[in-house]
């Protein structure tokens, strides 16, 4: 029998309009958060990427909400992400200077004439296009699709987080990998102890996870593992997955604490996510509360990143193995997975290769960064984290300070007579030094990593 070439296009061009409709329906008409509302600045716009759709947002101060708008003038195509705020509270085109209000519609036109700039304003073609835009639970959520579309789509909330007692340790980073990447890495529990040993796993603490699944379907999957981590010292964990893009894990350890990880996957572009991580404890003491609380931001973050950056060094090359040997409908050829331990992963493949399709359909990954470039933070974190720019800031601001206190010390402790004097400056400037060093080693850590993972470092255990 011959097949004929005309009958092949038709069947693969209704094979792709089916894709793109089931990528319309369960990754673009979908809810997603994309900042935490406490790092957002009303004085100015803010660039972001959803889905490949670049963004502006900005406080519109009039309706007294936020606003997205695609982030592009429709004048000259510039980003407006590069304007500001005027002083009608509008968003300002950088290029000539042409004014949108909170419904997108053109409002200024400095260079048109003033009879015909009413009539230029109301055409449809100089409007910005506007995305809807809700709030809750700190963060600030835009609807990637259809604007119409967005009351009938819930957002992507965790319930139990509205029962009061929580204490909430929320982090976020841009990372160099595609949101299902991230989703299968924080879904596999069992990878903990390894990857994360001397950070928030030990490798001692390995053992088989008898994991089940406990409910499957478009809308997402949960799972049960009765034993729970370190061997069952601390209880049962229960994960449930909120398709396109959210996962948490809820535990409870009888006697002190229920803990949460909530992950969000929001997907930029193909091989880019930004991670949203948030951490609930209900304590049954006060005491751990009041040590968390106690710790800056900044620094909390600090360690967080270290324990991104375990796993950061080969996701981004694993991903790309992945995609060469035919991405997620090839996994069950590509890799072996022989143990409980994989439901998770293998759900949450289950759920793209028959229901969704991947967040990126027909997009490459782009080439593989450095590990330089895989360590940084700034660009990736600290500049877009109110807390951790603000330290940033600090460092560089006392710094200096610090240095003149030095060189002062140093002048006194040669010239000042008496013994006695002298041990106590030197003190004072063995203090000063060390003072210096951590004000240094902060700022590194704000703006990159090392690249070498705890869990490779000499353990006399292991010998």
């Amino acid at each position: 029998m011959v097949v004929s070439p005309t009958v092949v296009a038709a069947s693969d061009a209704a094979s792709d309009a089916a894709s793109q409709e089931r990528w319309q329906e369960h990754w673009q008409q979908r809810w997603y958060p994309v900042a935490y509302l406490q790092d957002l600045d009303p004085r100015q716009p803010t660039a972001f990427t959803l889905l490949e759709q670049d963004l502006v947002l900005w406080w519109d101060a009039a309706a007294g909400q936020w606003r997205a708008f695609a982030d592009v003038c429709p004048h000259r195509l510039v980003p407006l992400s590069e304007g500001r705020l005027n002083g009608r509270g509008e968003l300002e085109c950088p290029y000539h200077g042409w004014s949108f209000n909170g419904e997108g519609r053109c409002t200024a036109i400095p260079q048109a004439d003033p009879g015909a700039v009413a009539t230029a304003c109301a055409s449809a073609r100089s409007a910005c296009r506007a995305y809807a835009t809700a709030t809750g639970q700190g963060l600030l959520f835009v609807f990637a699709g259809d604007p119409e579309r967005a009351a009938t789509a819930p957002l992507p909330l965790v319930p139990v987080l509205e029962e009061s007692g929580w204490l909430v340790q929320d982090t976020f980073r841009d990372l160099p990998m595609d949101a299902l990447t991230l989703l299968e890495n924080v879904l596999d529990v069992s990878h903990v102890p390894f990857t994360h040993h001397r950070t928030v796993g030990r490798r001692q603490n390995a053992a088989p996870v008898a994991a089940e699944l406990t409910s499957s379907g478009p809308e997402g999957f949960t799972l049960a593992w009765p034993e729970g981590p370190r061997r069952g010292k601390l209880g049962s964990q229960f994960t449930t997955f909120v398709a396109p893009g959210l996962m948490w894990h809820d535990l409870t350890a009888k006697g002190f604490a229920r803990f949460m990880t909530v992950v969000y996957a929001t997907p930029i572009r193909a091989g880019e996510c930004r991670l949203f991580a948030r951490f609930p404890f209900q304590f049954r003491s006060a005491l751990p509360r009041l040590l968390l609380r106690a710790r800056p931001v900044w620094l909390q973050h600090l360690g967080n990143h270290t324990v991104l950056e375990d796993d950061q060094v080969f996701l981004h090359g694993q991903e790309r193995v992945l995609a060469e040997r035919g991405g997620s409908g090839a996994l069950a050829q590509a890799c072996f997975l022989p143990t409980s331990a994989d439901v998770y992963v293998q759900a949450l493949h289950n759920w793209v290769n028959t229901i969704a399709g991947p967040p990126a359909p027909g997009s490459a990954l782009p080439p593989r960064w450095g590990r330089a470039a895989l360590m940084d933070r700034y660009d990736s974190h600290t500049r877009h984290c109110r807390a951790c720019s603000g330290a940033l800031r600090g460092v560089r601001r006392w710094r200096p300070l610090v240095l003149v206190a030095l060189g002062l010390e140093l002048v006194l402790a040669a010239w000042l007579p008496g013994a006695a004097a002298r041990v106590g400056l030197l003190v004072a400037l063995g203090f000063t030094a060390l003072l210096l060093r951590q004000l240094n080693r902060w700022e590194r850590l704000l703006l990159r990593g090392d690249g070498h993972p705890p869990r490779n470092a000499l353990d006399r255990r292991d010998a």
